[in-house]
């Protein structure tokens, strides 16, 4: 099993970027894939997630309307579109896969994790 994230970076306040988080070695369809992030000094907290098995996509409220969470099928991939990037949202973001979530915000429900990436916006 592997998750591999990819697309972080510094951007500047207000500017956009697109996450993807890999998947592969179990079966994408059936889990919902999550995305948390973890900024210094504080607890990881989830961010988005989108079951798989249904198409139903979740949202922290203060992403609402600025962060996209989407499947590729075709490609084992999640996508997070991030837009209006605020400094608040610096962190390192995790891709994690879980089979049966039933409560997104909570971590132990992920069977899997990728390893992080650093995405830092300055203001």
């Amino acid at each position: 099993v592997q998750l591999v994230e990819s697309g972080g970076g510094l951007v500047q306040a207000g500017e956009s970027l697109r996450l993807s988080c890999a998947a592969s070695g179990f079966a994408f369809g059936d889990f919902s894939i999550g995305w948390y992030r973890q900024a210094p000094g504080k607890e990881r907290e989830g961010v988005s997630c989108i079951n798989n098995s249904d198409g139903k996509s979740y949202y922290k409220g203060s992403v609402k309307g600025r962060f996209t969470i989407s499947s590729d099928y075709a490609k084992n991939t999640v996508y997070l579109q991030m837009n209006s990037l605020k400094p608040e949202d610096t962190a390192v973001y995790y891709c994690g896969a879980g089979w049966g979530v039933l409560s997104w915000t909570t971590e132990r429900e992920y069977d899997y994790w990728g390893q992080g990436i650093q995405v830092t916006v300055s203001s």
